[in-house]
């Protein structure tokens, strides 16, 4: 057992490890562009974070980030309830499938920008524009994942769990839900990507508040130091989450296909 948690403990600070080379590189890559084209492209990396620093403790930019982060967990999550639900309710109903099917396509067809405008025009410049947009984008991403991994899982083990008496509950829990979410993690995760990206596009064009919102002002400013201090608390917000919440949860998926 103590090798065991060794291991996982090796594997997780390679992977962090792996992480931060790839962060340096970028921030390396980054230098060079300043050094080449100057600030009025790209700023200095040290201008940028301190600036992002600013930002943070300032009320209002902190203001803005938790709206940003406010607004697409409760767009992602909310897709995520109806996808997942959707997705069992599909996979097991072939009949419900093949209704759904025009409808998933229909719905990734169609690029954010025009949703964002049908939201802009059904909810104005609120909340609900941005999570309605999360939520339009993602929700069919998450129900695929959930669809693919109840179609996919391994029919002999429902067979013999019924041969041996247990219950519905207990089979879909310990038998059938571990393989459902060893297929449907990598279409969350991915989602969840996407419901960041788009959460930032939606308020750039509708909010007066949000990260997107700080974009446009830097736009409108032709400010380059803004905008990619912006842009580092977006993407360290992201490196965050998955470090703390995504990760974890993909070990324990990772241990139940193992453990099939």
């Amino acid at each position: 057992m103590e090798l065991k948690k060794l291991i996982e403990l090796q594997g997780r600070l390679w992977a962090g490890w792996r992480t931060l080379s790839v962060v340096c590189m970028l921030i390396a890559l980054w230098q060079i562009g300043f050094e080449l084209f100057g600030t009025l492209i790209l700023p200095e990396p040290l201008a940028a974070f301190n600036r992002a620093i600013i930002f943070l403790g300032d009320n209002a930019g902190y203001a803005y980030t938790l709206a940003t982060l406010k607004r697409a967990v409760v767009g992602f999550l909310l897709a995520s309830f109806a996808g997942i639900a959707l997705g069992l309710c599909a996979g097991w109903s072939n009949t419900l499938s093949l209704l759904c099917r025009p409808v998933i396509t229909v719905s990734l067809g169609v690029p954010p920008i025009a949703w964002i405008v049908l939201a802009m025009l059904w909810f104005g410049a609120r909340d609900g524009t941005p999570i309605f947009t999360v939520f339009i984008a993602t929700a069919p991403i998450i129900f695929a994942g959930t669809l693919q991994g109840v179609r996919m899982r391994d029919v002999d083990l429902d067979e013999m769990a019924k041969s041996y008496r247990i219950g519905w509950l207990t089979s879909f829990w310990h038998v059938q839900l571990p393989q459902i979410v060893a297929y449907l993690f990598p279409a969350w995760a991915t989602a969840f990507g996407v419901s960041w990206k788009v959460v930032v596009m939606a308020e750039l064009l509708s909010s007066s508040v949000g990260i997107g919102a700080g974009l446009s002002e830097a736009r409108v400013n032709i400010d380059s130091e803004a905008t990619m201090a912006w842009i580092a608390i977006i993407v360290g917000l992201l490196l965050l989450i998955e470090g703390l919440v995504l990760n974890p949860i993909k070990d324990k998926v990772e241990g139940w296909k193992h453990a099939a």
